[in-house]
């Protein structure tokens, strides 16, 4: 299952009265696992962007003026979504900027049904707390030293582990099984300890004995017993 966690920066908040999308960062997601890569663009928003917001992310429109329009970016960022699932904290707001700019480019919007909330996953876990991208990383312990001002990359891949830790736990996506051995998700577990000698079956004569007999009160044709020569009838 491949998912995008991603986060927008805007020159303010209200994309129906002229704000622009201005950054986007995406993270890719594999089967609940990080896969390295990342798409991130700055975009110009011809327009200024408002004192508030800026204090926010510390992007200026001096800055902006020498990155490409939306629409020169459009083709890039629906190349590396596809037809994923968009994972956004606050999800409302930037599935509100992106299609404001997609109606812009003359785009279909993206639909709900492909947005995931995780600020309505978080409300749903901890009722009554705070849930908050910045309360939510203080709950799970995950590092923000990284993080000096908003930036839509950064918070992207700060949300993608606040994202698994709400879907269960990082350790319990690792989903040893879908690996390769030689795969960092297993690397990083370090060397597996080989048991010296196989434990001895718990399973006595006795208990299988019992659980012979209790099949044969069943009759008919057992389903598994096509799978148990040892068990099946002799015709």
């Amino acid at each position: 299952m491949r998912e995008i966690v991603f986060d927008t920066e805007t020159t303010g908040l209200d994309c129906l009265n002229g704000d622009r999308l201005i950054e986007i960062g995406c993270v890719e997601l594999l089967n609940h696992i990080p896969t390295g890569k990342t798409l991130h663009r700055y975009v110009n928003p011809k327009r200024p962007v408002a004192y508030e917001a800026s204090l926010v992310h510390g992007l200026t429109d001096d800055f902006l003026r020498g990155h490409p329009g939306f629409e020169e970016i459009v083709e890039e960022f629906c190349d590396f979504v596809g037809d994923s699932v968009l994972v956004a904290h606050n999800a409302g707001f930037d599935r509100g900027f992106i299609n404001m700019e997609f109606g812009l480019c003359g785009r279909q919007p993206l639909e709900d049904h492909r947005f995931v909330d995780t600020l309505v996953l978080a409300r749903r876990r901890h009722p009554n707390a705070p849930n908050s991208l910045d309360a939510l990383c203080a709950r799970y312990s995950i590092d923000t030293s990284s993080r000096v001002k908003h930036g839509a990359l950064v918070d992207a891949k700060i949300l993608a582990q606040v994202y698994l830790e709400l879907m269960g736990g990082r350790q319990s996506s690792l989903l040893l099984s879908t690996l390769r051995p030689e795969s960092t998700a297993i690397a990083s577990l370090g060397a597996v300890r080989v048991r010296p000698r196989p434990l001895a079956p718990r399973l006595t004569p006795q208990d299988a004995e019992a659980h012979r007999a209790f099949l044969a009160t069943l009759g008919g044709d057992p389903l598994w017993l096509r799978y148990r020569p040892s068990d099946r009838p002799a015709a």
